[in-house]
């Protein structure tokens, strides 16, 4: 039974120090733990279970807390820092983490500690039992005292926080901004072999010599590094504490310092290197490299290389991840596919999709694992309306779900939803997402488009402003014009224009000029009764399409979406009419006018012969068919227009994607089949 026992704590130390020498790395997930630790997945989930009855995550996720609260105890570290430290990618989900499983936030842990009441708080275990007491226990000045501590942070924080937010998109996102220095000390020999005492200097010098070359780094000159162990009086390099390596590198002012060792087994020599963070001693990155005696040098150009991509990809994380949405995976070893990567991100986020297409797949050229660039080429193919190719490429990035996180896995749910799914399922994940981090406008975006599909347009309402109040907080520019017109859309459609008109005047502020927003005041002016306003804003309108090479037929049928909006049915047929008149043989135009003559009640029989020749043309197109559907089923024959639109449907969700309105019109011809069934 002991030995069982201390098979079993042995287990849990292992996986644990796993845990923790990777603390730092967010992507770090299940997958990486299954491999480190030499189990199948399903062993190491049932022994987790059967031990400590968590899941992988779970257990990931508790050593993460339990590291940050020791750290909120014994360092000086904030808690954004230690959320950062403990591989959290978001200190707002930390902070919810670590409230939900302590009882408390991280910003109480030292004040607490001051007071005495966390005597047995060390211990996670202990620690959850008694979390919520503590709490209770905190005197009410004290509560007072941290509110209006809080209070003073966010007066002084914000000028800086609105500085650093407060800039449209930048030019070149994929040069530091500064060099990044480091240290390398000499690598300890621990082979117990005396012949590699000479390498340990050797592999210094050859890491400082290649690191130099590297335009981004500034390396620390062994004269300076080895005086100043001399001066210590440190000559065997097998005694170099990490305390002697971080207090050497400060000393020097460089940003990281790398340790290492030399060590042999059989006729494998192995190199391992650590990247310390010298300001607060906390292990950025570890490193393996194996081979044998004769490759020694090339074993330390391996080396040299990993540190550098490493260095470098962590800056230039840090570059992105504060201007884009950091939605989807994004690892890679390569410097170079990670700057061609952020390239498509800028490019994508200013709508030019054909350039991102471009710079994201020479990404995957270089590195076919940096997977973030298989999701976006799906998002850029839905963006374009090639649903096909959007489906494809999300399938591919599907695949990778195992070198996903927990949050990253959502955001691949959310991806595959609006390929293969409903809104309605995009919704529920995208609700998930903002339980973890709720400060992320594209999120709320999102989840309010989704609504906003539904026809749910209160509920989109809300998303939508808090996605606005969030830029607005950062003091910064929405990402797209969309942001404002689907709100608008939303305020129009609940017959809120009040606040329809107040938003459109921020709107121009922020994208002067943009057709996107002419065509909405036109609609709101022309609901209002302010005619000569809303025909200034067409004339405007129409005169930029034509700039944009809009056909007289595109212009003609988008203006009856135009008179739509504002509730005019007799311009709707005109420009309808007018469209099909100038393309007549275009089978586009025939449904476009059936439908409306359909869905409106205007004259179905003259839709019906519109829809047949559009038909004769297009015979498997899924929206002439679901308008024909909807044609027999206003006609009263029920039975064929839900075959008919079924037929619709499935072709719709084989080459497109969901559409609320035919689902519904199915669903309402279903119900009425099955009714008449039951007399």
């Amino acid at each position: 039974m002991n030995l069982i026992s201390s098979e079993n704590e042995e287990f849990i130390r292992k996986i644990t120090k796993i845990i923790e020498e990777n603390l730092w790395d967010e992507g770090f997930g299940v997958r990486q733990l299954v491999y480190l630790s030499g189990m199948s997945q399903s062993r190491l989930y049932h022994r987790l279970i059967s031990l400590k009855k968590k899941s992988i995550n779970q257990f990931i996720r508790e050593i993460r807390l339990q590291k940050a609260l020791e750290m909120l105890l014994y360092t000086d570290s904030c808690a954004s820092e230690v959320a950062y430290k403990v591989g959290f990618g978001s200190p707002a989900y930390f902070y919810r983490c670590f409230h939900k499983f302590f009882g408390y936030p991280p910003g109480n842990v030292k004040k607490l500690k001051n007071g005495g009441e966390l005597k047995e708080a060390v211990s996670v275990d202990n620690f959850q039992q008694g979390n919520k007491k503590l709490y209770r226990k905190v005197p009410a000045f004290m509560k007072l005292m941290i509110l209006f501590l809080l209070l003073l942070i966010v007066l002084i924080a914000f000028p800086v926080f609105k500085n650093i937010h407060h800039r449209d998109m930048p030019g070149d996102l994929t040069s530091l901004d500064k060099k990044i220095s480091l240290t390398v000390m000499p690598f300890r020999n621990l082979t117990s072999d005396t012949i590699w005492d000479v390498w340990q200097l050797g592999i210094q010098i050859n890491l400082i010599t290649s690191l130099s070359n590297a335009e981004e780094l500034k390396v620390c000159q062994i004269e300076n590094i080895n005086g100043l162990l001399n001066g210590k009086g440190i000559t065997n390099y097998a005694s170099i504490t990490p305390s002697d390596a971080s207090n050497i590198s400060r000393k020097l002012a460089a940003d990281f310092v790398l340790s290492g060792n030399i060590n042999k087994a059989d006729s494998t020599i192995r190199l391992n290197a650590q990247l310390i963070c010298s300001k607060t001693n906390e292990y950025f990155r570890s490193f393996q490299i194996d081979g044998n005696p004769a490759n020694i040098l090339h074993m330390a150009d391996s080396l040299s290389k990993a540190i550098k991509n490493s260095l470098i990809i962590s800056e230039l994380k840090k570059k992105e991840s504060a201007i884009f949405p950091n939605q989807f995976v994004s690892s890679t070893n390569s410097p170079e596919a990670y700057r061609y990567f952020i390239y498509g991100q800028k490019a994508y986020y200013e709508n030019d999709f054909k350039t991102a297409l471009d710079w994201y797949s020479k990404a995957l050229a270089i590195d076919s694992n940096l997977v973030g660039a298989l999701a976006k080429i799906s998002a850029v193919y839905f963006n374009l309306y090639k649903f096909s190719k959007s489906k494809e490429w999300c399938l591919k990035y599907n695949k990778k779900m195992e070198m996903m996180n927990i949050q990253q896995q959502i955001w691949a749910e959310v991806l595959y939803s609006y390929n293969f799914k409903t809104l309605n399922e995009s919704a529920i994940y995208l609700k998930q997402l903002i339980e973890f981090d709720d400060l992320q406008p594209i999120t709320h975006f999102q989840l309010g488009d989704a609504y906003f599909g539904m026809f749910q347009y209160d509920k989109a309402i809300i998303e939508f402003e808090k996605a606005l109040e969030i830029f607005q907080k950062w003091n910064m520019k929405p990402f797209w014009v969309s942001f404002y017109c689907e709100l608008g859309i939303s305020y129009h459609n609940t017959r809120q224009y009040s606040k329809e008109k107040k938003l459109y005047k921020k709107a121009d502020k922020d994208f002067p000029d943009d057709p996107g927003l002419m065509d909405q005041h036109a609609w709101l002016a022309l609901t209002l009764g302010e005619t000569a306003e809303a025909n200034r804003y067409i004339k405007e309108w129409t005169a930029v399409r034509k700039e944009e090479s809009w056909s007289d037929a595109g212009i003609a049928s988008y203006l009856a979406y135009v008179y739509e909006m504002a509730g005019d049915t007799e311009k709707i047929e005109m420009f309808l009419r007018q469209a099909l008149s100038l393309e007549p043989d275009n089978p586009a135009r025939m449904s476009s006018l059936a439908n409306f003559l359909i869905d409106y009640d205007q004259n179905i029989n003259e839709g019906m012969q519109l829809i047949g020749k559009a038909l004769e043309i297009e015979p498997d197109n899924f929206t002439f068919l679901h308008n024909k559907g909807w044609g027999l089923y206003k006609q009263g024959n029920y039975k064929e227009a839900r075959d008919l639109l079924q037929k619709s449907w499935d072709l719709r969700m084989q080459n497109s994607i969901y559409n609320h309105k035919a689902y519904l019109h199915l669903e309402e011809a279903k119900t009425v089949v099955a009714e008449m069934r039951g007399f």
